[in-house]
C-alpha cells in the first residue's frame, strides 16, 4: 500500500471534533428521557409517543442533509467545513434550550410538544454536524493503517466527553425536584453548550478535506439514492449497525435506571461501572488498533461485537449485583473500544467501493442513508424502554423498585441488546470488503486521488493565472 501520514493537527482537530459533537448528542439522547419523565414529570406514555413521532423527522433529515452536503460547493471553505465553523455556536445554544422548557410544566401535553420541538431541532443540528463526523475519516485518509490511527486519535477524545456524558447526569440530573439540584444542572449544560461550540469552531481551521472533490459533477438525488442502494456490503452494514444502535441506545438510556433501581447505588458510586467501561474503552484503543493492521477492518469488527453481545448476555445473568457487575462492565468497555476504533472504519471502506462503482466520493449521503436507516433505532429503542419498564410495573417517582420491575429493567438493560448484538456480529460475517484482493482495489484507488489532486491543482494554477491575465 502506498505511504500516508497525516499531519498530528489534523488528527487533534478531528479528536477534538468528536468530542464537540459528541458530549452534548451523547447527554441529549441519553438523559431526554429521565429528564422529561423524572424531573419534568412527563408521563411514560407521552415520552414514548415523542420519541415515536420524532423517528419520522429522524428518518427524513439525515439522507436530506447527506445529500446537500455532498453537493455544497465552496472554494474558499469546501464541502464540510462551513457546516461545522458557522453551525457550531448554533449548535450550543440549541443544545442549552434542550434543558429549558419553554412550556408550564404541569401540563402534560404542553411538556409532550415540547419535548418533540427539542427533539427536533436538536437533532438537526446534531445530524448537520454529525454527517460529516462520521465520514470524514474516508476523506481525511485512504488507508487502513492511516484511518485507524486517525480514528484512534478522535475515539481517544471522544471517549473522554463520553465519560463527561454520562458522570455529569449521574452525579447532577435533578430527580428530587429540589429547585437547587435543577440550577446546578442547568449552570453545567451551559458550560458544556458554550465550550463544546468554542472546540468545534477552532477544530474547523485544521481539518482536512479533499477540495478536489468539487470539480466532480456530484449524482443526481434520485441515481445517488437508487445507486446506494445497490451497495451490497452497505446493505448488509446497515443490518447490523440497526441492531448495534439499538442496543446501545438501550443501555445509554437505561443505565440511569439501573444504577439507581437494581444496583442501588447513589451518589459517586453511580458513575463507577460507567467509568470502569470507558476506562477498558480506553486501555483498549492500542489493541484493537493492532488487530486492525494484523487482521483488517472486518474481523477486529466482528470481534467487536460478538464480545460485546456475550458481554451483555453474561451482565444479565451477573449483574444483580454490584461487586459482579464490574465484571460485565469491563468486558463491556472492551468490546465497545473496538467497535469505537472499527466502525467508523468500515463505513469508510464502503464509500471507497462505491466510488470505484460510481467514480464519486459520497461520503455524506452514505451516512445520511445510514442514519435514514439505524437512527429509527433510536427512537424505538427509547420507546420499547418505557414501554417495557412499564409493563414489569416500574413506577415513575419511586426509589424502590419490585422485582418484576427490576426484572423489566435487566431484560431491556442487557438481555435484548445482548441478542441485537451477537445477531449484528454474525450479519458482518457475510460482509464481502476484506482481503488482498480488496487491498489492491484501494491501492489503485489512492493513485486515482493523487491524479484528482494534481488536477485541482492545475486547475486552481490556471484559474489565478486567468486572472492575472484580466488586470
Amino acid at each position: 500500500m502506498i505511504n500516508e501520514k497525516l499531519p498530528l493537527k489534523s488528527k487533534l482537530a478531528y479528536g477534538c471534533l468528536g468530542g464537540g459533537i459528541g458530549l452534548p448528542s451523547q447527554i441529549a439522547f441519553s438523559v431526554l428521557t429521565i429528564f422529561y419523565t423524572r424531573t419534568l414529570g412527563l408521563s411514560f406514555e407521552l415520552t414514548g409517543l415523542a420519541w415515536l413521532i420524532f423517528s419520522f423527522w429522524n428518518a427524513i433529515n439525515d439522507p436530506l442533509f447527506g445529500f446537500i452536503e455532498d453537493h455544497t460547493k465552496s472554494e474558499k471553505y469546501g464541502r464540510r467545513i462551513p457546516y461545522i465553523r458557522f453551525g457550531a455556536p448554533i449548535y450550543g445554544i440549541v443544545f442549552i434550550l434542550c434543558w429549558i422548557p419553554l412550556v408550564d410544566v404541569n401540563d402534560q401535553f404542553a411538556l409532550f410538544f415540547n419535548l418533540i420541538a427539542v427533539l427536533f431541532i436538536f437533532d438537526t443540528l446534531f445530524t448537520i454536524l454529525g454527517l460529516i463526523n462520521f465520514t470524514l475519516p474516508a476523506e481525511m485518509a485512504l488507508t487502513a493503517k492511516e484511518r485507524a490511527n486517525l480514528l484512534l486519535y478522535g475515539a481517544g477524545i471522544s471517549s473522554v466527553s463520553y465519560v463527561i456524558a454520562y458522570v455529569l447526569p449521574l452525579l447532577l440530573l435533578p430527580v428530587n425536584g429540589s429547585p437547587n439540584a435543577y440550577l446546578e444542572f442547568l449552570i453545567a449544560m451551559i458550560i458544556v453548550g458554550v465550550i463544546c461550540a468554542i472546540i468545534l469552531f477552532v477544530s474547523s481551521f485544521y481539518l482536512k478535506e479533499n477540495k478536489y472533490t468539487q470539480m466532480e459533477d456530484s449524482l443526481p438525488v434520485i441515481k445517488g439514492f437508487i445507486e446506494t442502494f445497490k451497495n451490497a456490503p452497505f446493505l448488509i452494514y446497515e443490518v447490523s449497525n440497526f441492531s448495534f444502535t439499538l442496543a446501545q441506545t438501550m443501555l445509554t438510556t437505561g443505565i440511569f435506571f439501573y444504577v439507581s433501581s437494581v444496583l442501588k447505588l447513589t451518589g459517586f458510586l453511580t458513575t463507577l461501572p460507567l467509568l470502569l467501561v470507558f476506562v477498558m474503552i480506553f486501555v483498549f484503543f492500542i489493541v484493537f488498533n493492532r488487530l486492525i493492521r494484523k487482521y483488517g477492518v472486518k474481523k477486529s469488527y466482528v470481534l467487536a461485537l460478538f464480545l460485546s453481545g456475550t458481554s451483555f448476555l453474561l451482565t444479565f445473568f451477573i449483574g444483580w449485583n454490584f461487586s459482579f457487575a464490574l465484571i460485565g462492565f469491563i468486558l463491556i468497555g472492551i468490546g465497545f473500544s473496538g467497535f469505537m476504533i472499527t466502525n467508523q472504519a468500515v463505513i469508510a471502506d464502503i464509500v471507497d467501493y462505491d466510488e470505484t462503482r460510481t467514480g464519486k466520493r459520497r461520503e455524506t449521503t452514505y451516512s445520511g442513508i445510514n442514519a435514514l436507516i439505524t437512527k429509527p433505532a433510536i427512537s424505538v429503542a427509547n420507546w420499547l424502554f418505557v414501554v417495557i419498564i412499564d409493563r414489569f410495573g416500574f413506577v415513575e417517582q419511586q426509589t424502590t423498585q419490585t422485582f418484576s420491575a427490576q426484572m423489566g429493567l435487566m431484560i431491556v438493560f442487557s438481555l435484548i441488546p445482548a441478542i441485537f448484538l451477537i445477531f449484528s456480529s454474525i450479519i458482518m460475517l457475510f460482509y464481502p470488503l476484506d482481503g488482498p484482493e480488496w487491498l489492491e482495489q484501494k491501492t489503485e484507488l489512492i493513485k486515482i486521488h493523487n491524479k484528482k489532486e494534481l488536477d485541482y491543482i492545475k486547475y486552481l494554477e490556471d484559474k489565478k493565472q486567468m486572472e492575472y491575465s484580466k488586470i
